[in-house]
């Protein structure tokens, strides 16, 4: 059996039909025109959708790398040029289109103008992240630059009186629409640069096709965006909507109500925040009470202990302590004194020759001179003698001497 006759596998029939496919340069650099029909983006941010017409339709596939690159995406019913190459998906076997641009039909012109514009602003530096300036967080004025008829601002409004009610609005109108609207949006921005002191500016409008938003992709307008000295936040279209001014603005928001949000806060959020802060500042004060409380108490207490009165009342005490010590020191002392004098007063007494003779005894005195005897010795016969009894004296004298054992007794 000849190679050519051998049979494939449906996996070799599939890669050889997308080598084809690759190897033809007109199915890969191709502008495919249709409706669209069956769009949907998945999670991971693809886009899977089928361009038709009346006789077929193709199988097209966006990745999210280059739909992030688009100004626009699919929509469902809508008329679209795409550009790509077809590529084949084996594990169905089908051929499609890989997308890498995509514009609707008959703007082409327009688009190409949005694409030289974006890259002649871009080179001269103004979509450059450090030109973009901050708001306050809570405006006290807001221009708006909008129609003044427009649904628009009235959705401006209905965000602005629930979020943020404080905030004054200044709306300076103008078309946002057709060929007289980029010169009437320059001088709507300048008015609230000159006459006014907004705190920032939300330009706006309502979705629309990309003819309605064209005057958003006016050079004019994206310079006057760039020169506003006051901030400029835009709200144009829908989410999937990209103009030039948006590029240019300091903030972009996907709609006029997002736009409104942005440059608001929420004031019931700020209620929150504020009862929050209000119970966090008074438990902090009671806190802080309760330490300075116990502080001072401490502190009170070591002035208590370092005050002159203490330690005067303390020294007043010591010598009240003292003098007590020394009364009581002075009544033992004067006791004892006292109890020795009586003693002595008794050995005094003991020793009073009165209270001697008034127990009987006598004192023998020699009349001569006035010696007293107290021995047999001391007196020889014919001595003169007075003896002194107790109420009275004896004149006598001595006859003779006698000794008693180994004394002698005298006889008078």
């Amino acid at each position: 059996m000849s190679e050519l006759a051998k049979p494939k596998t449906v996996s070799e029939i599939t890669r050889y039909i997308s080598y084809v496919l690759t190897q033809d340069p007109v199915l890969q650099d191709i502008w495919v025109v249709g409706e669209a029909s069956n769009v949907k983006q998945v999670s991971s941010g693809h886009w899977y959708f089928t361009i038709k017409d009346k006789d077929a339709q193709l199988r097209c596939v966006m990745w999210r790398s280059t739909a992030q690159r688009q100004t626009i995406t699919p929509k469902e019913g809508g008329a679209f040029e795409l550009f790509g190459k077809i590529a084949v998906y084996a594990p169905q076997g089908d051929y499609q289109l890989m997308v890498e641009y995509i514009r609707p039909v008959g703007v082409g012109d327009l688009y190409q103008q949005f694409e030289r514009l974006k890259a002649k602003l871009a080179s001269e530096g103004l979509f450059d992240a450090d030109r973009k300036r901050t708001y306050p967080p809570y405006p006290h004025t807001i221009g708006v630059v909008t129609s003044a008829t427009g649904a628009a601002f009235q959705d401006v409004l209905n965000v602005l009186s629930k979020r943020f009610p404080l905030a004054h609005v200044i709306l300076s109108p103008t078309l946002v629409q057709g060929d007289e609207a980029p010169p009437q949006i320059v001088r709507a921005i300048e008015r609230l640069n000159d006459h006014t002191q907004a705190d920032v500016i939300l330009l706006c409008r309502g979705g629309g096709s990309i003819e309605d938003l064209w005057a958003f992709n006016d050079e004019r307008v994206a310079r006057a965006v760039a020169d506003s000295r006051i901030p400029i936040v835009t709200g144009v279209g829908h989410e999937t909507d990209f103009t030039i001014v948006d590029f240019v603005s300091d903030e972009r928001a996907p709609t006029p109500s997002a736009g409104a949000e942005r440059i608001t806060p929420d004031i019931e959020v700020m209620h929150e925040t504020v009862a929050d802060y209000d119970a966090l500042l008074h438990s902090s004060m009671d806190d802080l009470l309760a330490e300075k409380r116990k502080s001072l108490e401490q502190l009170q207490r070591r002035l208590q202990m370092a005050s002159p009165t203490v330690a005067i009342r303390n020294q007043q005490q010591r010598l009240d302590n003292m003098e007590l010590r020394a009364e009581k020191a002075m009544t033992n002392r004067l006791t004892l004194l006292k109890e020795r004098l009586i003693a002595k007063n008794a050995n005094l007494l003991a020793l009073n020759p009165d209270a001697i003779l008034a127990r009987g005894y006598a004192i023998i005195i020699k009349s001569a001179d006035g010696t007293r005897i107290t021995s047999e010795l001391d007196a020889k016969a014919g001595d003169g003698i007075t003896i002194r009894l107790k109420d009275g004296e004896l004149v006598a004298r001595v006859e003779d001497k006698e000794t008693h054992g180994r004394y002698k007794r005298t006889l008078f």
